[in-house]
């Protein structure tokens, strides 16, 4: 008995090792990669069984994209429209529906002045205890709002309050958009002066930065003002979020949520290498 119970033992101790030597194996070749693949397109799919926005994207230039979120008020926004047009610089607009339903003659000059306008939902909820059905809901009302208004549906979905699940960015898709988060937030909202909102930004911006900011900010326009023109002292170019993004042939790193793209290997290379590793999973494509 003594016999048969150290030889179970060893079996156990064994069988532990094989499973931990394959999941070190496994994540050494998937977990930690090159973003470097035999394949010619990537398209949709989770990041370890989680989707996950675009925070940010890899760029070689230095190339940004300013947004504006419009939920609330109107006061801002014609300032807004001014100062962009002064520095020649287009953006993209998240507007909520009830927002849409305010001022849907300022939706109208917003395209009208050649801005990006994206989703932002309808009722401005917190999507994670929505059902599918609700989530959709939330979403074609205000495709179908911007359709009708300005005679094309947006690509592009920001959640509100930035709270995300797999069932909205999933929805999201069915839709026709890409859910795009922030990866500088200029808390405007919060009444900051321009110079600390200025300094926020300043510091923390980078190459594929999607800076947040909000079209009833107090000090957001002067705030904006410098900011922009400090950028493109600094070599920065400002672009919308579409054009800002890959929209095939890439993955989101699931830890910092920056897209960036996948290279594709020539046959040649492939026939060289027996290993495919990626740093994170596909997602959306």
């Amino acid at each position: 008995m003594v016999v048969f119970h150290m030889l179970s033992k060893w079996r156990m101790l064994l069988f532990i090792a094989c499973v931990a030597f394959t999941s070190s194996f496994a994540v050494a070749l998937f977990g930690n990669a090159t973003a470097d693949v035999g394949i010619s397109a990537i398209s949709a799919v989770s990041t370890g069984g989680r989707l996950v926005p675009i925070y940010s994207v890899a760029r070689d230039d230095k190339a940004v994209s300013v947004t504006v979120d419009a939920t609330w008020g109107d006061d801002k926004t014609l300032a807004l429209l001014d100062l962009f047009d002064k520095h020649e610089v287009k953006i993209t607009f998240f507007l909520a529906g009830h927002w849409i339903k305010s001022y849907p003659e300022m939706v109208k000059t917003i395209a009208a002045h050649g801005h990006e306008l994206g989703n932002h939902s309808w009722t401005h909820p917190h999507m994670g205890s929505l059902s599918p059905a609700q989530i959709k809901e939330e979403l074609e009302l205000t495709q179908s709002a911007l359709c009708d208004l300005t005679g094309s549906r947006p690509t592009l979905f920001r959640p509100p309050f930035g709270e995300y699940t797999n069932s909205v960015i999933s929805m999201a898709e069915e839709c026709g958009c890409k859910t795009i988060q922030w990866s500088v937030d200029s808390l405007d909202w919060k009444d900051l002066t321009a110079d600390q909102i200025y300094d926020r930004v300043i510091k923390r911006v980078g190459s594929g930065s999607i800076i947040l900011f909000h079209n009833a900010g107090k000090h957001t326009p002067e705030a904006l003002d410098r900011i922009i023109r400090d950028l493109k002292a600094q070599g920065y170019m400002m672009v919308p979020v579409s054009e800002l993004i890959y929209t095939s042939d890439y993955y989101i790193d699931r830890n910092t949520g920056e897209q960036r793209p996948v290279r594709v290997r020539t046959p040649a290379e492939s026939d060289s290498s027996s290993q495919v590793s990626l740093d994170a999973e596909p997602s959306s494509g």
